[in-house]
C-alpha cells in the first residue's frame, strides 16, 4: 500500500484564481477540501468564496470533472471559520504574490493547526526561504513550496520546493498524495527565483522575443515556426503570452529582474516595451479579449510593435525554412538551421542556442539533475522533448562546440562560458539516471513507492528504452504481449490513433481466445494516447469507392462479433483508456469487464458526426441496460439520456462525465494518473479472476420500447429541428438511432434479444453509408479531421 500521510482533509487559503482551481481539483479526487477568503463586508460572510465557485462554473475548460463536484467545495472564511483548520491534514496557502500578507496569515493560522499538518505556500516565485524565516518555529519542518501550473486540473507539472528545516519524510508523503491522488508529475525544485519552469521557460520566451526583434520576425510568423514544428504547442510563444496573461508575464520577469541582479543575462530580464504599452492600455491577452493578438468580428489581428498597431496576422514561415524543420535527424536539423542564411532559420537556432548555454549555466543552481529540467518544461511548458533532450539528441558535443563558437563571435545573448563539465561528458541522461551539475553525477530515478506503480513512468531520451515484454501474438492490426514474471497479457493496437480496421478485429478475437485458453485475462492498453479514435473509415476507402457495400457489411458485422467476443469471453478483458474513446473505441469500452478510465479520457459514440449511427454494440449496450433499468416498465425515462448522447454525439470530458452518461459503468474506475491505468488494469483483472470471474450470461430476451417509444423520440427531435438545434439529416439520423434503440416495428414491450438489435444496426448503418449526405460527412472529416454538418 502506498502511503499518502493520510490526508484526508485540504484547506485552501485564498479563494483566487489558482486557489478556488486547486480546491475544484481536490474535489474533483474526492479529497474533503475547504476553501477559505476574507470574510465579505456585506452579506454572506462566505460571499467571496461562493462568488469564486460560481466562477469556476462558468470556466472553459471546466476545473470541475463533473458539475456536480462544485458542491462538495466547503466555504469558510478567516474571521469566523479558523477553528476547521484543526481538522486538515495539508493547508495549501494561494494568496497573492505578498511576502508580508503570507507571513501575517501564517501567523493567524498557526494556532489552529493540526500538530502534523503540512504547510504549503502556492508561490510562482517568491522565495521559500525568506517565508520559512517568518513561520512559527514548530511549523518549519512541516513548511515547504508547492508550485501548481494553471489550469491546475490538466496541467501535470507540480514543483515541489523544501526549505533547509523541511522534513524528509513529509516531502515524501505531500509527493506521493501529488503522484497518485491528484495525478501529478512531481520535481522537485531548489528555491531559487522562479524555480525550474518558469525560470527556463519565461527566459526561453524572452529569447525568442528578444530575436524575433533581431531578424524582423513577424509575430505570427514566430508563433508558426515555434509552434508544433519544433515541437511546442500551437500556443507557440506570442500565443502562449496571451493565454497566461501579459501581466502575469511580466510579474515573473520581474521577479528575475528583482531577485537575480548578477545574473549574466540580467539586461534581458525585462519586458519589451510594446508589451509595458498594451498593459497599460488594459490589453491583457485572452482575458481582456485584446493583447498581442485580438479578434475583430471574424478577423484576427496581430501586433506590429514597431507601428505600434494591429494588422491582419496569418503569415507563415518560409517553405525553406519549414522544409529544414522536417528534417528527421535533430543533428542534420540544427547544423541545418544553424548554416542557413535565412533570417528564420538564424532566428530559430539563435533562440535554442541561447536556451542551451542558459540551462548549462544554471543546472547546478536551480535543479537537482537534468531530467528535473527536462520534465518541467515538458510538463509545463508542453514541449515534446525538454532543451537537454533536444541538445543531446542533436549531438552533445557538436552543438557545445556550435555554442562556444558564437559565444566567441558575440552572437549569443550573455558572454557567460559554458561550465567546464559540459566538454567533459557526452550528453546528460544516460540508463543509469542524468547528470546532476551539483554534485557530479548521476542522479536515478525516485525511488519513492508511488512510483512502483507506475510501469512504464515517464522517461527521457538517453534512458534505457522501455521494455514491452515478449510477443504472445502479432498482426498487422495488434499486438499481444506479456512482461517477465508478468501473469496477464497486454494487447496493444498498432495502428494510427489506434483506430479500428479489420487486422485490429481479427487480432482482438484472437487475442481474447489466446487469453481464455493461457492467461487469467486480458488488459487492452496502449502506452501513449488516444485509446481509439474508432473505427478506420479510410479503411473502408476501396470498397467505398467501388461500391462493394457488402464487405462493408461484413466488416460491421465483425466490429459486433469483437464486441461481443469481448463481452462474453470466459476471462475478464479490461480496457485501460486515456485520451479519446471515440466510437468504436467507446463501443469496445462498454463491453469490456471492467474499465480503467484515466480522469482525462474522453468518452463519446460520435458516429453522427460522420453521418453514421453507433453499430459496433453500442446502440445494442445502451437498449439493453435500459430494459434492465426500466423501472414499472418505463424504458423510456431509462433510455432517452442514453439516447440523447448518441443522436447529440455528445462526449464525457472527464472519465466521471463519461460514468454519468452511461459510457462508462458505475463500477468502472478511474485513476488520476495515467501512468498508473496500466498498474490498476492487471490488478483489476487478477481480482476478478481470483474472485472467480464468471462472464455475463446472454440474455434471452430484454423488452424494447417498439414503435411508439421511437415515435415519442421522434416527436422531440421535431422540436430540435424547428428550434435550429439540428440540421435536417441529423433529424434523419436520430430517427434511424431512435428505430434500433426501439428494437424496430415492433409493439411495446416485445421482447427481443442482443442480436436483433445487432442486426437493426448492420441494417441502417449500411442504409445511411450508401446516402449522399454520409459519404460527403466522411470524406470531410477524412480531409479536415472535423466533423460537417450539412
Amino acid at each position: 500500500m502506498v502511503q499518502t500521510a493520510n490526508i484526508r482533509r485540504v484547506a485552501v487559503l485564498g479563494a483566487g484564481v489558482m486557489g478556488a482551481q486547486i480546491a475544484a481539483h481536490l474535489v474533483n479526487a474526492g479529497i474533503d477540501t475547504v476553501l477559505f477568503d476574507l470574510p465579505a463586508k456585506e452579506g454572506d460572510a462566505n460571499g467571496i468564496v461562493k462568488k469564486a465557485i460560481d466562477n469556476l462554473k462558468k470556466l472553459k475548460p471546466a476545473p470541475f470533472s463533473s458539475a456536480a463536484r462544485a458542491e462538495h467545495v466547503a466555504m469558510a472564511n478567516y474571521g469566523t471559520d479558523l477553528e476547521q483548520l484543526a481538522s486538515c491534514d495539508l493547508v495549501i496557502e494561494a494568496i497573492a504574490e505578498r511576502l508580508d500578507w503570507k507571513l501575517d496569515l501564517y501567523a493567524k493560522i498557526a494556532p489552529h493547526l493540526a500538530a502534523h499538518a503540512i504547510l504549503a505556500t502556492n508561490t510562482s516565485g517568491l522565495s521559500i526561504g525568506k517565508l520559512a524565516e517568518g513561520v512559527p518555529a514548530e511549523l518549519r519542518d512541516r513548511f515547504c513550496g508547492i508550485h501548481f501550473f494553471n489550469p491546475p486540473r490538466y496541467m501535470y507539472l507540480v514543483e515541489l520546493i523544501p526549505t533547509a528545516h523541511t522534513a524528509g519524510a513529509q516531502l515524501d508523503a505531500l509527493e506521493t498524495f501529488l503522484v497518485t491522488r491528484l495525478g501529478k508529475g512531481v520535481v522537485r525544485a531548489k528555491d531559487t527565483p522562479n524555480f525550474i519552469a518558469n525560470r527556463i521557460g519565461v527566459f526561453s520566451m524572452l529569447a525568442t522575443i528578444h530575436h524575433a526583434e533581431r531578424f524582423g520576425i513577424r509575430f505570427d510568423v514566430v508563433d508558426d515556426l515555434t509552434g508544433p514544428r519544433l515541437g511546442r504547442p500551437k500556443s507557440a510563444t506570442f500565443r502562449t503570452a496571451d493565454v497566461v496573461g501579459l501581466d502575469t508575464f511580466a510579474h515573473v520577469v520581474k521577479t528575475m529582474t528583482d531577485n537575480l541582479p548578477n545574473d549574466p543575462w540580467h539586461s534581458h530580464y525585462q519586458a519589451p516595451a510594446w508589451m509595458q504599452a498594451l498593459i497599460e492600455k488594459g490589453a491583457l491577452g485572452q482575458k481582456t479579449r485584446a493583447g498581442i493578438y485580438k479578434k475583430e468580428g471574424k478577423d484576427i489581428l496581430v501586433l506590429d510593435p514597431k507601428a505600434g498597431e494591429y494588422v491582419a496576422s496569418g503569415q507563415k514561415g518560409s517553405d525553406e525554412v519549414k522544409a529544414i524543420l522536417k528534417i528527421a535527424d535533430p543533428a542534420e536539423r540544427f547544423a541545418a538551421l544553424r548554416a542557413s542564411a535565412h533570417p528564420e532559420a538564424q532566428f530559430l537556432w539563435a533562440c535554442m542556442r541561447d536556451v542551451w548555454q542558459y540551462i548549462a549555466y544554471w543546472l547546478g543552481d536551480i535543479a537537482g539533475c537534468a531530467r528535473d529540467v527536462d520534465f518541467a518544461i515538458r510538463w509545463g511548458f508542453g514541449w515534446k522533448q525538454g532543451p537537454f533532450e533536444m541538445w543531446q539528441a542533436a549531438g552533445w558535443k557538436a552543438i557545445a562546440a556550435a555554442i562556444n563558437e558564437d559565444i566567441a563571435a558575440g552572437k549569443t545573448m550573455s558572454s557567460a562560458a559554458l561550465p567546464a563539465w559540459v566538454a567533459q561528458r557526452d550528453g546528460v541522461h544516460t540508463p543509469q539516471g542524468s547528470y546532476s551539475a551539483a554534485d557530479n553525477s548521476l542522479k536515478p530515478t525516485s525511488s519513492l513507492p508511488v512510483y512502483q506503480r507506475q510501469i512504464y513512468p515517464p522517461t527521457v531520451f538517453g534512458d534505457a528504452e522501455p521494455n514491452y515484454g515478449e510477443t504472445v501474438f502479432e498482426n498487422d492490426g495488434v499486438r499481444m504481449w506479456l512482461r517477465a514474471g508478468d501473469d496477464v497479457p497486454v494487447l496493444t493496437f498498432k495502428t494510427k490513433a489506434h483506430c479500428v480496421g479489420p487486422d485490429v478485429l481479427a487480432g482482438v478475437q484472437k487475442a481474447v481466445k489466446i487469453a481464455e485458453e493461457r492467461f487469467p485475462g486480458l488488459v487492452i492498453w496502449h502506452p501513449e494516447a488516444p485509446f481509439s479514435v474508432g473505427a478506420d473509415l479510410a479503411s473502408m476507402g476501396p470498397a467505398f469507392m467501388t461500391g462493394d457495400f457488402a464487405s462493408i457489411e461484413n466488416m460491421v458485422h465483425e466490429f459486433q462479433k469483437t464486441s461481443m467476443t469481448i463481452k462474453y469471453s470466459q476471462v475478464p478483458v479490461v480496457g485501460a483508456a486515456q485520451g479519446y474513446a471515440f466510437g468504436g473505441g467507446c463501443e469496445f469500452l462498454m463491453h469490456c469487464a471492467r474499465v480503467v478510465a484515466a480522469l482525462e479520457t474522453y468518452v463519446g459514440l460520435v458516429e453522427v458526426g460522420v453521418g453514421l449511427l453507433p453499430a459496433g454494440g453500442g446502440c445494442k449496450e445502451f437498449a439493453l441496460r435500459a430494459a434492465r433499468e426500466a423501472k414499472g416498465g418505463d424504458i423510456l425515462a431509462s433510455l432517452k439520456d442514453y439516447y440523447m448522447a448518441m443522436a447529440m454525439a455528445k462526449v464525457g470530458t472527464s472519465a466521471e462525465e463519461a460514468k454519468e452518461i452511461g459510457y462508462l459503468r458505475e463500477s468502472d474506475i478511474i485513476v488520476f494518473n495515467a501512468n498508473e491505468i496500466l498498474h490498476v488494469a492487471q490488478s483489476q483483472v487478477r481480482a476478478l479472476a481470483d474472485a472467480n470471474y464468471k462472464a455475463p450470461i446472454k440474455p434471452k430476451a430484454f423488452p424494447v420500447m417498439g414503435r411508439s417509444g421511437a415515435a415519442t423520440i421522434r416527436g422531440q427531435l421535431v422540436n430540435m429541428l424547428e428550434g435550429g438545434f439540428i440540421s435536417k439529416y441529423d433529424y434523419f439520423i436520430g430517427c434511424q438511432i431512435a428505430d434500433v434503440v426501439s428494437g424496430g416495428d415492433v409493439e411495446a414491450g416485445t421482447p427481443v434479444d442482443e442480436e436483433w438489435i445487432l442486426k437493426l444496426e448492420r441494417e441502417r448503418f449500411m442504409g445511411l453509408l450508401k446516402k449522399g449526405k454520409t459519404q460527403e460527412r466522411i470524406m470531410y472529416m477524412l480531409e479536415n479531421n472535423k466533423p460537417l454538418r450539412n
